[in-house]
């Protein structure tokens, strides 16, 4: 039987330089940690946008702080949760990856995507104080791609996602 992600020498392993790595936060490494459980758990193959989201919504409160209302995120994760016992199975064995990022190589276990948005969150994080990478940095990585599956499921939440990025950049702006 093969794994679910496939297991790599550990100077290959991005997922672990990536929980320890100095340009994120500790609560973005237990994002990741988050994401990669629930990957697992689904069987899915790779650690997609829609892993981090839930996570993110999960364990993090400034990232959900940044949605309209609290019935909102309620609808948002209940649509999480039905894709995690079954609505994703139309996307196992399926390499998220809409070309619109670029591919961060060298970040085993995540999709194109999700390695290109975690690169673009220790990007903005750099751009606007030099310190780590938070949960909010990875939010607005997630949802500036149409094509990713984190869209999607936001989209089929009922959340708009350009609004969404709206939002988050209002937080960043009133929080600097």
């Amino acid at each position: 039987m093969q794994p679910r992600i496939p297991r790599q020498a550990a100077r290959e392993q991005g997922v672990h330089r990536t929980d320890n790595d100095a340009a994120f936060s500790d609560e973005l490494a237990a994002v990741f940690s988050g994401a990669r459980r629930r990957a697992v758990r689904d069987g899915d193959r790779q650690i997609d946008t829609a892993h981090l989201l839930h996570s993110l919504l999960e364990a993090d409160p400034e990232a959900r702080a940044v949605f309209e209302d609290g019935p909102q995120v309620a609808r948002l994760l209940g649509y999480l949760v039905q894709r995690s016992i079954g609505y994703g199975l139309r996307w196992q064995g399926a390499v998220e990856d809409s070309g619109a990022v670029p591919v961060v190589a060298g970040e085993a276990g995540f999709s194109p995507l999700a390695a290109g948005a975690m690169e673009y969150a220790r990007e903005r994080a750099a751009r606007r104080s030099g310190e780590p990478a938070l949960g909010i940095d990875l939010l607005a990585a997630i949802v500036v791609d149409p094509q990713a599956r984190a869209v999607e499921v936001l989209d089929h939440a009922g959340v708009d996602a350009h609004a969404l990025f709206v939002r988050i950049e209002r937080h960043l702006e009133k929080a600097g």
